[in-house]
């Protein structure tokens, strides 16, 4: 209507061609084209004489039909952007992303997208690896069934790049320190730690409110002695590199476990292990903006002894130690008569199992049950026998020697009968001498 108005304006005068052109945006010679077919054809002839006729570079009827069907049938959880790597990888279909949006938006089996939110910045991404590292958890129906897990990802700020990824029953403190000692081992110490304010990560005196760095938890106590630095987040918007890629996962892990028949927690956490996560760095890793690393080698011998959950307690008079529902019994010592009153420290190790610690020395290991694992060697013959003398001192007994019954001999001290026979005739007294045994 308004080009037929702005014509209409032209023939009658009102305004000149050449301002009818400028109204409209053409060019001059455009606008004596429509002047001819508006007096040639009317009003239809304005219309694109394009319409109706089919593009050359339109998609095959054939292979639309075969995308609905494989989304309907095979790939009806998969998000836009992974179906349509899988159209390509899996079924040679060279259609872009876009197409295929707007596609599967069209017939309703992809719902709209939402718009954005308000404006925001971006935060630049740290120039080395190692730099910063993010933590979180995600929980979510990973087996597409009414099971929850969570899945604990560790990934670098400066490449994307996935160091750790395990699914969990719920994270908490043991689950996040095995996962950040896994890192150390493999990678080296990094620089700083960003995380939410979860208590595994730190102590909040007032919910919402800000952490106090004076009260550590068990990782800060670990991460503290490593000298990595934590950074607690007080918005989900401030992790949002993090939560970005929890949405990636989010619609790509359930599916590739269904695709592949993964139905155990076990077999999904080797599959992540030893095939995902390299695959996923491969598709989403980027590059560093500056060459080198900002990992260090740790020179840390004892991680089994720093990611653990350690707490102090105080040696009864009897040589125990009560934690965690259990009661820890304390073996002798050679260097010390007894621990009663003396401060240790119990710590929980990944694996399960206890040990008790006094200063630099170990005087207590223990499996999950709290058995100790020394009396377990002794019963198996492996251990030494132990023994505690009055004054403190510890004797350690030798290998049992050939022991050789002793014969029965005579005594050195003759003994005196019952009947005692006196021989009044002679005047002696004659005594039998008696064996004894």
């Amino acid at each position: 209507m308004k080009i037929q108005e702005v014509i209409l304006r032209a023939l009658a005068k009102k305004i000149t061609w050449w301002q009818a052109a400028e109204i409209m945006g053409i060019t001059d010679r455009q606008m004596r084209r429509w002047h001819w077919r508006y007096k040639e054809y009317g009003y239809d002839g304005l219309l694109d004489r394009r319409l109706g006729k089919p593009s050359p570079k339109r998609v095959p009827l054939a292979m639309v039909e075969q995308v609905f069907a494989l989304y309907r049938e095979k790939y009806f959880d998969l998000n836009v952007r992974h179906f349509q790597e899988k159209l390509a990888s899996q079924h040679q279909i060279p259609l872009s992303y876009s197409w295929v949006k707007k596609a599967l938006q069209g017939a309703g089996l992809v719902s709209r997208e939402r718009k954005r939110g308000v404006h925001r910045r971006k935060r630049e991404r740290r120039p080395l690896p190692g730099m910063l590292l993010h933590i979180d958890g995600s929980r979510h129906h990973w087996f597409q069934d009414d099971r929850w897990y969570d899945l604990l990802v560790i990934l670098d700020d400066a490449t994307n790049r996935i160091y750790y990824a395990q699914l969990v029953e719920e994270e908490s403190t043991m689950t996040v320190l095995e996962a950040l000692r896994k890192v150390v081992e493999r990678e080296g110490v990094f620089c700083a730690l960003y995380s939410d304010r979860a208590s595994h990560f730190f102590w909040t005196p007032r919910a919402g409110g800000k952490v106090d760095p004076e009260r550590p938890t068990q990782v800060g106590r670990a991460l503290k002695e490593l000298g990595i630095r934590m950074i607690p987040a007080y918005s989900p918007q401030a992790r949002g590199r993090s939560e970005r890629s929890f949405g990636t996962w989010q619609g790509r892990l359930p599916q590739e476990l269904r695709l592949r028949g993964i139905q155990t927690l076990e077999q999904a956490n080797d599959f992540l292990e030893n095939e995902y996560r390299t695959e996923f760095n491969e598709r989403f890793q980027v590059r560093a903006l500056q060459a080198g690393s900002a990992f260090l080698r740790c020179q840390r011998k004892d991680l089994d002894v720093l990611f653990s959950v350690q707490q102090q307690r105080t040696v009864s008079r009897d040589n125990t130690v009560v934690v965690g529902g259990k009661t820890l019994q304390i073996e002798a010592t050679r260097w010390r008569g007894t621990l009663a009153g003396c401060s240790v420290t119990v710590c929980e190790h990944l694996d399960q199992s206890w040990s008790i610690r006094y200063g630099p020395h170990v005087v207590g290991r223990y499996n999950a049950q709290g058995w100790p694992q020394l009396l377990e060697a002794k019963q198996n013959g492996r251990g030494k026998t132990v023994e505690k003398t009055l004054r403190g001192k510890v004797l350690r007994t030798f290998p049992p020697r050939l022991e050789i019954p002793p014969k029965p001999r005579d005594s050195h001290f003759p003994t005196v009968t019952t009947a005692v026979l006196s021989q009044p005739h002679t005047g002696h007294i004659v005594y039998s001498k008696k064996r004894t045994f």
